[in-house]
């Protein structure tokens, strides 16, 4: 059967698909990220700041790409999808910020359950407002 022929996926099954999609794409883009931020410190002694910027930049255009062609079937253009996804990186910024605040310095915890729980939480966000949101995924 080819692709053409196949019943289009639905459901749990392609929810499930596109998450992991999302979680894979999201591993690829923070070993970008990472990987741009230690080169510019290390070798080109660019300041952190600077660098973790640069490596943020590069991980979300990757991030929009690669979600925009495996994860989900935008109904939106790349003009109106881009900005849209660039608010949900700012947001989730935001909630990171917001929620390793509240673990650390409120809560006490360890920074790295705190990271650990931190992120999944901006994952999940962050996979349904771009399925919703951001491209306006086709079903």
């Amino acid at each position: 059967m080819s692709d053409a022929t196949l019943p289009p996926e639905r459901g749990w099954r392609r929810l499930l698909r596109q998450f992991k999609s999302f979680f894979g794409v999201g591993i690829l883009a923070a070993i970008v990220h990472y990987g741009l931020l230690i080169f510019l410190v290390e070798w080109r002694k660019i300041d952190a700041v600077l660098a973790t910027m640069a490596g943020y930049l590069a991980g979300g255009l990757l991030s929009y790409g690669l979600n925009r062609l495996l994860t989900y079937e935008a109904e939106r253009g790349h003009l109106e999808a881009g900005w849209r996804f660039a608010v949900v990186a700012l947001i989730g910024l935001g909630l990171t910020t917001a929620l390793m605040s509240v673990f650390l310095r409120l809560l006490d915890w360890h920074y790295i359950p705190s990271q650990l729980l931190t992120t999944g939480i901006v994952l999940l966000w962050s996979f349904f407002a771009h399925k919703y949101w951001s491209f306006r995924d086709r079903a």
